[in-house]
């Protein structure tokens, strides 16, 4: 058994560590009470986050479900429907959040995590009738976790939260990883986040801080948000502490974004080639690898076992389907590694 020291941790970005700078960064931040508005770098970076993404306003907080959970709460009415894409997170990783905290029903469309405006429109209920739920939001997921990493095209977010506009529907954008989308698309954080009324993002995926994620709007619905924020159990104290990490990760860790996806590439490319593996490789546009089994190999359970014992970990999703996740702690020759053993473990079934 390899020990555990040595093993090329695949299974998500969020097993980033603190680098010693940013645990500096933390030690060192000025901080303040963040429920009296007093914690300056709690307040920095929102600000921060809100210029880039821009909006007016934006609010930290825990953990992306907890963002997501937020701006369910905010944008709908208890029996409201969701139109979102297929296998998204706030369907499948929030633990039923969605129904027990704010009482909506998620209806999915498209394929991949992707759909288009005429999808939406199709799936759209109007309040009013006797028996259908009314949809009062949609949401975007990018780039799409289990559709592989793939980037949500930004031309069709546009047309469909204007067709949402239009029919008095909300639009929300659960960019946990939109700092990947922006540098795998060329476009900037505020071009993809313009369309939506409200607009989240993580910290603890690609730039590697430890906690947080930020959900920026306008100024009124930050405010509302603030209240939810506590209801939930989000509220902190001094929380600068873990601001200070996202304030270091914007400076240092968004231009390196592209490593990681090169190194997912990298993996994918490794893999496609292997009898009984099923991956698109145009879905590898960022971090995030997703492949199928075929059903003469072994389950996805036995093959990320077998991978442990190599000294890889990778995520069984489903029964025959797995992920490979990169990010800045694996290096390119620790994944050319991993790729390698993979397809070991794969092709000697």
């Amino acid at each position: 058994m390899v020990e555990s020291t040595r093993l090329i941790d695949l299974r998500s970005d969020t097993v980033t560590r603190p680098s010693p700078a940013m645990r500096r960064a933390m030690a060192e931040a000025p901080v303040g009470d963040d429920q009296y508005g007093e914690d300056p770098s709690v307040n920095r970076l929102q600000d921060r986050i809100a210029e880039l993404l821009g909006k007016e306003a934006a609010l930290f907080v825990p953990s992306g479900t907890m963002s997501n959970q937020i701006a369910l709460k905010l944008l709908t009415r208890p029996g409201d429907e969701v139109i979102l894409g297929e296998d998204a997170h706030m369907i499948w990783h929030e633990a039923g959040a969605g129904a027990a905290n704010s009482g909506v029903q998620f209806t999915a469309v498209g394929r991949g995590g992707l759909f288009s405006a005429a999808e939406f429109g199709a799936a759209l209920k109007r309040p009013g009738h006797i028996v259908l739920p009314p949809t009062g939001l949609v949401a975007i997921e990018n780039t799409h976790n289990l559709g592989g990493g793939v980037v949500f095209p930004q031309q069709d977010a546009a047309a469909i939260c204007a067709a949402a506009r239009k029919a008095e529907v909300a639009s929300y954008l659960d960019g946990a990883r939109l700092f990947n989308a922006a540098a795998a698309s060329g476009l900037s954080l505020a071009e993809l986040a313009r369309p939506f009324d409200l607009v989240s993002v993580a910290l603890s995926k690609g730039l590697g801080c430890p906690v947080g994620s930020v959900l920026a709007g306008d100024t009124a619905g930050i405010a509302r948000a603030v209240r939810i924020r506590r209801m939930f159990g989000g509220a902190m104290r001094q929380s600068g502490i873990l601001a200070a990490a996202g304030l270091y990760a914007l400076d240092h860790h968004v231009a390196r974004l592209g490593e990681d996806h090169e190194n997912a590439r990298l993996i994918a490319e490794r893999l496609a080639g292997i009898s009984g593996v099923t991956l698109d490789l145009a879905t590898v546009e960022t971090n995030i690898i997703v492949f199928q089994l075929a059903p003469d190999l072994p389950d996805a359970a036995a093959i990320a076992a077998r991978a442990r014992e190599e000294g890889v970990l990778v995520s069984a999703l489903g029964p025959r389907t797995l992920r490979a996740v990169t990010h800045r702690d694996v290096s390119r020759d620790s994944c050319r590694r991993a790729a390698d053993l993979l397809a070991a473990v794969i092709e000697r079934e």
